[in-house]
């Protein structure tokens, strides 16, 4: 789907979804989802996100970044869309979120829940890194960093795949919100 196609479908949310962007940090899952949020508030929709700065400062800022704590964020997020979800929002996440175990006690939690991987190699997300996080982790400043020393469990069945190495931005969330069409969350009007 191109810009103007985008821009010129009238939708509504025919009930609540949490559309959860995960994948290697910096492979553009911030971006996509912001997309989404400003396409679906442009079309007057209710929609509300959640990304990682700002979840770690105001609702996870007692926990670090072992498994356990890692865990313990991805599921407080789950519990904050479940209850936007619930309430008939479109809850769009986007988190690293590197373990598939909690993203998929989300999916169970949460019901409504599509997951989006944001697919990129580690290589093309360390050329993205504007803060420079991959080479302080290389250099041993950072610990237990999600694509240099700690793992990324990839999905097993998400619901859609972003290549962000070969789609353009638009390309990708044209995907995203073609399978949100198919699976009935949004409505041509």
């Amino acid at each position: 789907m191109s810009a103007p196609d985008l821009e010129q479908k009238k939708w509504q949310l025919a009930r609540g979804v949490t559309v959860w962007f995960t994948g290697l940090p910096s492979s553009g899952k911030s971006t996509l989802a912001r997309s989404l949020e400003r396409l679906l508030k442009k079309k007057n929709l209710p929609v509300e996100l959640l990304d990682g700065d700002v979840v770690r400062t105001h609702l996870s800022k007692d926990l670090g970044f072992s498994k356990e704590d890692r865990d313990t964020n991805i599921k407080r997020i789950g519990f904050v869309c479940q209850l936007l979800t619930r309430h008939g929002v479109a809850a769009v996440a986007s988190f690293v979120s590197p373990y598939r175990e909690a993203r998929d006690y989300n999916r169970r939690l949460i019901g409504n829940f599509v997951e989006v991987y944001v697919k990129a190699s580690p290589a093309a997300c360390e050329k993205r890194d504007v803060k420079g996080l991959y080479q302080k982790a290389r250099a041993g400043e950072i610990k237990g960093f999600t694509g240099v020393d700690d793992p990324y469990e990839e999905p097993a069945q998400a619901e859609v795949v972003c290549d962000t190495e070969k789609e353009s931005a638009e390309e990708s969330l044209g995907k995203v919100l073609a399978r949100l069409e198919k699976l009935g969350y949004l409505k041509i009007v």
